[in-house]
């Protein structure tokens, strides 16, 4: 209880001041989480969603019947859902915490939390023109990852961001992606 109430703290403080730094971001690249496919929504877990309201209800577990124990107010905000059921996903946020939240609550709206203060650049290499230097906490929307470099727009302003430097970037399986992982689980 007491890292919950810490934790909402910290993560109040990240809401009102974009440039306070974030707790290390927990990374979706342990070995532990292997994607696999649901079987309630057909799609890669764990993965990358985002909150489609300015305020969702964190739950202790999956239904309306179990407590509310966060409230995020963060239309946008990257999450990482790390497991399903009919009608709930259980997802981790840039802190670690993990709670349940409704399904109709989260959008495949791909975005990102800068993770570490970085700059905004024309291409996807270090000498290219800088564009904007992006502090920890600023959210952004991003189009497409490649070869460690994500396209991503903040506001009217589009640009490359290295990768390594955004919470919330991958995993975010395309459809043949998907499509390859579903035929290797057996699964079609």
């Amino acid at each position: 209880m007491l890292r919950a109430c810490t934790s909402f703290l910290l993560l109040a403080v990240g809401l009102i001041s974009v440039s306070v730094p974030l707790a290390g971001p927990a990374r979706a690249e342990d070995p532990a989480e292997a994607p696999q496919i649901s079987r309630f929504s057909g799609k890669a877990v764990p993965r990358f969603a985002s909150l489609r309201y300015s305020a969702v209800h964190g739950r202790r577990g999956p239904g309306l019947d179990h407590p509310i124990i966060w409230r995020y107010e963060r239309e946008g905000l990257p999450v990482l859902i790390v497991r399903e059921t009919t009608g709930w996903r259980r997802i981790r946020d840039v802190s670690g915490d993990e709670v349940w939240v409704g399904a109709r609550m989260l959008s495949e709206d791909a975005t990102a939390l800068v993770a570490e203060e970085t700059t905004l650049r024309s291409r996807p290499f270090e000498q290219s023109r800088a564009l904007a230097r992006l502090e920890a906490d600023v959210l952004v929307r991003v189009d497409t990852c490649a070869d460690g470099w994500c396209k991503v727009e903040v506001g009217k302003t589009r640009g490359q961001v290295r990768q390594t430097a955004l919470w919330g970037a991958t995993p975010h399986p395309d459809k043949e992606a998907e499509q390859r992982l579903a035929a290797l689980s057996g699964n079609r």
